[in-house]
């Protein structure tokens, strides 16, 4: 039999509570399941990472600056434009330093000349020293000669003093000759003419003159793309003046500031997964954690917190993390320098270190654009020495 409906006030009550009861319990379930999940997602996933959306793209900015003053006649690249390593970037006017390596290089020559002058003289003073020796012995002959003769009257008390000062004046003279000769020899030392320091001092300013010269191309340090152009045309630049900045692509970086309760399980070598706003979601670029700075953005601001206030309020502080990315990853989706980014670090393998243990084993950036074949110059050098030796020879000869 079908059990009635109770229409009386009474039982519509005790309906209504027992439909209350088990919508409460219904909830009630609900909310147990939810947060058994929440707490099992959080415990087996979200545990493990650590996100962060106060991330942003950094990279190296390489400064291009010219290493002589001049003028600025040619801009070979602009803003947005691809360099490479050792590209002309900037032009200067090389008159001067044409004129200047012309004038170090008749400043050698004359250098030479006189150098082997004085090699000459030094040959001549060896001749004078033996001329000398030879007046001594003929002086001194003399003398022996009149001293046994002037026992038996045949020669004057007079002209054997005069053979006696012949004899001091041929010995002084030689005396002369021979510091003369000594220090002709000190000038020119043991060495040839070409390696006199004279010479070689001199050398060494052609050099640097042709230096100069080829210093007046100004070229990319690294390939990459030019970022900023400071530099105009006709510009009058000193030495170490900015002209522009090369962005090395493959460089581009992650800095991201994480809080300093997330950084307990955080490790060097670590994966990290990051999206940029640039791209969204399905973009995805995957790094490692490079590097824990030593402190905090607080810490290293140009006016840093001062907490020793009696209306401090303590607020969490945020360390940067340096993330490497996939080079790879960059070429196919390059990144801008500043872009904003969301970064989630994989802290599950937390058995590596905090801190750098050693030193890099290679120099984090380097460059071979500033260095300079040198043969063209040094052989150019020796030309201008053995065509000036020869000429002092020929010299001699006639």
């Amino acid at each position: 039999m079908d059990a009635t409906v109770d229409t009386t006030p009474a039982g519509i009550a005790s309906l209504r509570q027992r439909r209350r009861r088990t919508w409460l319990a219904v909830v009630g379930v609900a909310l147990v399941i939810i947060a058994v999940v929440t707490f099992l997602w959080w415990w087996l996933y979200a545990s493990n990472y650590q996100s962060t959306d106060d991330a942003y793209v950094a990279g190296d900015m390489v400064g291009v600056m010219s290493q002589v003053g001049g003028t600025v006649v040619a801009i070979d690249a602009d803003e947005t434009d691809r360099v490479q390593a050792g590209q002309e970037l900037v032009k200067l006017d090389g008159t001067d330093a044409r004129l200047a390596l012309a004038a170090a290089e008749q400043q050698l020559a004359r250098t030479v000349r006189q150098v082997r002058t004085v090699y000459a003289n030094r040959a001549q003073g060896t001749a004078v020293v033996s001329q000398r020796r030879t007046d001594l012995d003929r002086a001194l002959a003399d003398f022996n000669r009149r001293k046994n003769l002037a026992a038996s009257g045949a020669v004057s008390a007079e002209e054997l003093g005069h053979a006696r000062d012949a004899v001091n004046a041929a010995r002084d003279a030689l005396t002369a000759a021979q510091k003369s000769r000594a220090a002709s020899a000190a000038l020119v030392g043991r060495t040839g003419v070409a390696d006199n320091p004279d010479v070689q001092a001199a050398a060494t300013a052609v050099e640097n003159a042709w230096l100069n010269l080829q210093r007046t191309t100004v070229r990319s340090p690294v390939t990459g793309y030019v970022a900023r152009r400071a530099v105009q045309l006709g510009e009058r630049i000193a030495p170490g003046t900015p002209l522009l900045a090369v962005v090395p692509l493959e460089r581009m970086r992650v800095e991201a500031n994480f809080k300093e309760v997330q950084l307990k399980r955080m490790r060097i070598g670590q994966p990290v997964k990051v999206v940029s706003d640039m791209y969204g979601g399905h973009v995805e670029f995957h790094g490692r954690v490079a590097g824990l700075g030593l402190g905090t953005g607080a810490a290293f601001a140009l006016l840093p917190a001062q907490n020793a206030t009696g209306n401090w309020i303590k607020v969490v502080q945020r360390v940067p993390v340096r993330v490497e990315l996939d080079p790879q990853e960059l070429m196919k989706h390059p990144l801008r320098i500043g872009l904003s980014t969301v970064a989630t670090v994989d802290v599950r393998d937390d058995s590596g270190v905090q801190l750098a243990a050693a030193a890099h084993d290679e120099p984090v950036l380097a460059t071979s654009a500033y260095d300079i074949d040198r043969k063209e110059i040094t052989a150019r050098i020796a030309q201008i020495v053995q065509d000036n030796i020869r000429d002092g020879d020929a010299a001699t000869a006639e």
